[in-house]
């Protein structure tokens, strides 16, 4: 009788977690891609073949690495995968995949980021490969491009659902402790306490700092070379190379972070929805203001660590901090989306971004330069953004916008602007294609002329308002992808061209091309690498280790600079993202500031390295850092190698 009780308690148990068997997939870092696929049969035989009449796929899987995979189902119209990030490695999740994203096209959107990552609440989602109906679906894939260590997939149920019904963390046990830091992951630099926190700043902030090595100007230019001085920053083309010219007349190459800014990397979106998965949250009492530290239902781990170091009014004291930084490891140029606050304590270079200047995300961050209103609501929106530094010295310039998801998309583009409202832009393009027939080639030319009145427009009220700073170009993707046609508009607009590049380092072929098209000095805007040891993504280009990025900046920052056209980088970031994702779900390990507000060593002191040799490096005099990084792969999408 007690066997048949204990039988009739497994039964139900097993009918209870649909009786799932736990499946594993290993993948070896040895290989390009590996990974391996699952019969769905064999996860949950409940499961159709045809998905019409469902809106969501929920898996319930733990992988041992916070490396992104892609996961992907075999149809009747083949392989449709997407990559994953998992906010919580080593741990039991539930994420939750709207279907859509595995059938039809993203939604217009500005920019490139807004357009492709998508957030949830136990990872994100980049979308990726191809599109199609979910009919036939017999298997589930996951794989991993050259994967770090050794790491495996556990999967133990896939569900499909009409309704979302939400992301959930399946342990008891806190995945981020109270510091921000992943409670699975270990590494040396891990913290326990509040004492080892404190013993490491103080020891920091003891630190003695000494600029004499990088021989830097006030504005950040370098003593070595002076010519003509404006007063403000402008740029100069001497004995074959281009260089930045600093408002006292000294030769300047824009070495910069982007977002510049204290307490990143623990900001916790709608922590009430996954409570579950933190330690604890900093009181909200403990913040002069609802912008340090908390705002509205998001809470800051980052914010709470510089509490702990400064105490009440930490803001001040950790901007002099980032500035301290700055001067020690020879970063001359607080770059883009960076704080104010930091800004405007005069003590470097900076650049800015136009706002709002009438990009559409209805039409893939392209202007409607045909409403009779642009103009003037551009001219206003400028105004409003340039007015503050419209005499400060050390402004070096504007960026006119970042990364529009338009480019290469110009035929997707005008099929939602034909099949949308009607508005100037439309009744534009159908006189166009009117006059010039519809094909892929006259809807791209149709999307260069309106982006070429835009720039023409912008370029012309920027510097009427403002003839003091630069126009830095618009911060496109790699040049070779966009065609001699848009890089000819871009030259006629722009005093510098900024693009973001996430390579290996910045080919040297591409660089020739775009300045033989352009003729114009050159500024990368984003760059980075990252790994997976702290339980973040590990950023758009990875590799094996902290003592790896270091390597790798070096390599990318030299070896680009040593080209003549090249006078200013941006890494991204200052601080790691968000360890639970930021606003589009990015959790990227990227920064050089981590969330406990401790520098990654090994990156800091390549940062300095570089710093002080760049003068040389680009002028001629000494050859660029030539060791590669290992293991250092990048996001693109790459052959279906199984």
């Amino acid at each position: 009788m007690g066997k048949r009780i204990i039988l009739l308690l497994a039964v139900s148990a097993c009918l209870l977690s649909s009786c799932s068997r736990i499946h594993t997939i290993r993948f070896d870092g040895s290989k390009e891609m590996s990974g391996g696929k699952i019969a769905l049969k064999d996860i949950n035989p409940r499961l159709p073949k045809d998905w019409d009449g469902y809106d969501f796929v929920a898996i319930e899987f733990k992988i041992s690495t916070s490396q992104r995979f892609e996961v992907g189902f075999t149809t009747d119209d083949g392989y449709n995968e997407l990559r994953i990030m998992s906010y919580v490695p080593k741990a039991w999740n539930r994420l939750v995949i709207p279907l859509k994203y595995y059938t039809e096209l993203p939604d217009p959107a500005s920019e490139l980021a807004s357009t492709y990552n998508h957030p949830r609440y136990t990872g994100w989602i980049n979308l990726g490969g191809s599109r199609g109906p979910l009919h036939g679906v017999d298997s589930v894939g996951f794989r991993i491009r050259r994967a770090i260590g050794s790491p495996y997939i556990e999967i133990r149920d896939i569900e499909l659902y009409k309704e979302d019904p939400g992301d959930a963390y399946l342990e008891k046990h806190p995945a981020i402790d109270s510091f921000g830091q992943n409670t699975f992951m270990n590494y040396p630099e891990k913290v326990s306490s509040i004492s080892e926190l404190r013993e490491y700043w103080a020891a920091e902030d003891a630190e003695p700092v000494s600029k004499e090595k990088y021989d830097y100007s006030e504005y950040g230019g370098y003593l070595q070379h002076k010519t003509a001085a404006t007063g403000y920053f402008r740029t100069e083309k001497i004995d074959g190379k281009w260089w930045f010219v600093d408002p006292d007349g000294y030769l300047f190459l824009s070495v910069g972070v982007d977002c510049v800014s204290p307490g990143n990397g623990g900001r916790v979106r709608d922590y009430e929805k996954r409570s579950n998965m933190f330690e604890s949250m900093p009181p909200k009492d403990i913040f002069p203001s609802e912008h340090e530290g908390s705002r509205g239902n998001d809470y800051s781990l980052g914010a709470w660590n510089l509490y702990r170091r400064y105490g009440r009014g930490y803001a001040e004291k950790a901007d002099e901090m980032i500035i301290k930084r700055m001067d020690k490891w020879g970063l001359n140029t607080i770059a883009n989306w960076s704080s104010m606050d930091v800004i405007d304590m005069g003590k470097k270079a900076f650049v800015l971004s136009l706002d709002d200047i009438r990009m559409d995300p209805g039409l893939m961050g392209l202007a409607d330069v045909y409403d009779p209103s642009f103009d003037s609501m551009a001219e206003k929106s400028i105004i409003t953004t340039i007015t503050p530094n419209l005499h400060n010295r050390y402004l070096i310039g504007y960026f006119i916008g970042n990364e529009p998801a338009w480019i290469n998309q110009e035929t997707r583009l005008c099929s939602i602007i034909l099949d949308g409202p009607d508005r100037p832009v439309k009744k534009a393009l159908q006189e166009w294609l009117s006059a010039n027939g519809d094909n892929d080639a006259t809807r791209r030319k149709f999307v260069l002329h309106s982006f070429d009145i835009f720039l023409d427009k912008v370029n012309h009220l920027l510097k009427k308002a403002d003839p003091n700073h630069l126009n830095l170009g618009m911060r496109l993707g790699d040049p070779d992808t966009l065609g001699d046609d848009l890089l000819a508009v871009c030259a006629k607009h722009f005093d510098v061209f900024s693009f973001n590049c996430y390579m290996l380092k910045p080919k040297y072929e591409m660089l020739d091309h775009a300045y033989a098209v352009m003729g114009l000095p050159m500024m990368i805007g984003e760059y980075h690498f990252g790994t997976v040891d702290r339980g973040m993504a590990q950023s758009l280009w990875q590799v094996e280790s902290q003592e790896q990025r270091g390597v790798a900046y070096r390599y990318y920052t030299e070896q680009g600079y040593s080209h003549p056209a090249l006078i200013g980088t941006g890494y991204f970031q200052w601080g790691d993202q968000d360890i639970t994702g930021r606003y589009d779900g990015e959790n990227y390990n990227c920064g050089l500031v981590d969330v406990t507000d401790r520098p990654y060593k090994a990156l800091v002191d390549a940062v300095s390295e570089t710093s002080a040799v760049l003068y040389e490096v680009h002028s001629g005099i000494r050859k660029p850092f030539s060791e590669e990084p290992v293991n250092a792969r990048g996001h693109e999408q790459v052959p279906d190698l199984w």
